[in-house]
């Protein structure tokens, strides 16, 4: 029930901050851009508030259950955020579109299905000891030079054009925040039930580490709502951070080893189906992007190239067809 409750609010979020995104850019420097207007409008806030109960909710959720039992059902805010977007962004879903995102969750569910138990640890010192394996700390430092490399270098190049930049950033980060959530989470319990863990350092370490996970997830998320379509951001950032998550939470948790044939290889069915989703999202973005480009020139509108070999070097001349000149 708390993941599910989590899902709609987490996915009415991205559509309320979407506006707020929109109202502040009329106002200001776009997020997309670096801008920080946002911060001041009203509409943005309250989507800020809807996603910080989802995310409370979700957060209990951590707390009772496995993290590859919770985030899954994070794709219920997929169709919740796509169906607002359609009515209230006007922000349409073509068919291919619909069938990325069922191909995202079809895919996203065969992982989930197939992967492997994991164990709850009883303390946060035992918690520490499975971050400090030196298997789950090449994951971070893998993870953190990603971070950084699309941070530095690609996000200045693509940025605006490859929604896999913003949302790769959100994801990577996410994984990490999901570590440290449960981490708080056991200790808030185990607290609760009379074992102090509030005391110990690690405690307060994965606090400081959620705390810089969850800022930079919420910059270069707003990043992404400003610059693409709300429906193609929810479900591709769905599809990677429910990826990654696992992934972090196997390593971690060493629950990779002892798995059948079969679960290995339907566990790669599943990859392979959400990577196809992804790809057909990411297509049907770009489509979007030319039709957009369309609809600014007009139909009356048209560029040309005529070439002309009147000698032995090339003449190349462009006319422009347009009722404005």
């Amino acid at each position: 029930i708390l993941a599910v409750a989590s899902s709609v609010f987490i996915g009415s979020s991205f559509i309320v901050k979407k506006k707020g995104l929109k109202r502040a850019a009329a106002n200001g420097t776009r997020a997309g851009y670096g801008g920080y207007t946002y911060l001041l409008e009203p509409l943005w806030w309250a989507g800020m508030v809807t996603m910080i109960v989802g995310e409370a909710a979700n957060f209990v959720a951590y707390i009772y259950a496995p993290a590859v039992l919770v985030t899954p059902l994070g794709a219920l805010s997929i169709i919740i955020s796509a169906v607002l977007a359609h009515f209230l962004l006007k922000e349409k879903l073509k068919k291919m579109g619909v069938l990325g995102c069922v191909s995202c969750i079809v895919g996203s569910v065969v992982i989930v299905i197939h992967a492997p138990k994991e164990q709850t640890p009883n303390s946060v010192q035992e918690i520490w000891n499975l971050a400090t394996q030196p298997a789950f700390l090449v994951y971070v430092a893998i993870t953190m030079s990603i971070v950084l490399a699309l941070i530095l270098h690609f996000e200045p190049i693509c940025g605006q054009t490859n929604i896999l930049v913003y949302i790769g950033i959100c994801s990577l980060m996410g994984a990490l925040t999901v570590m440290s959530i449960k981490a708080i989470g056991i200790a808030i319990k185990l607290t609760m039930e009379g074992v102090n863990q509030i005391g110990y350092p690690q405690t307060w370490i994965f606090f400081m580490v959620a705390a810089t996970c969850v800022v930079t997830q919420l910059i270069y998320l707003n990043k992404a709502l400003d610059t693409f379509n709300a429906a193609i951001v929810s479900p591709v950032y769905y599809v990677m951070f429910t990826t990654l998550t696992i992934v972090a939470s196997a390593i971690m948790f060493k629950d990779w080893s002892g798995q059948d044939a079969a679960s290995i290889a339907s566990e790669i069915c599943g990859f392979i189906t959400v990577l196809t989703g992804t790809m057909i999202l990411h297509g049907t973005k770009e489509e979007e992007q030319q039709a957009s480009s369309d609809l600014i020139f007009g139909s009356s509108e048209t560029v040309r190239w005529y070439e002309s070999r009147k000698s032995r070097n090339e003449e190349h001349l462009i006319t422009l067809y347009s009722p404005e000149y």
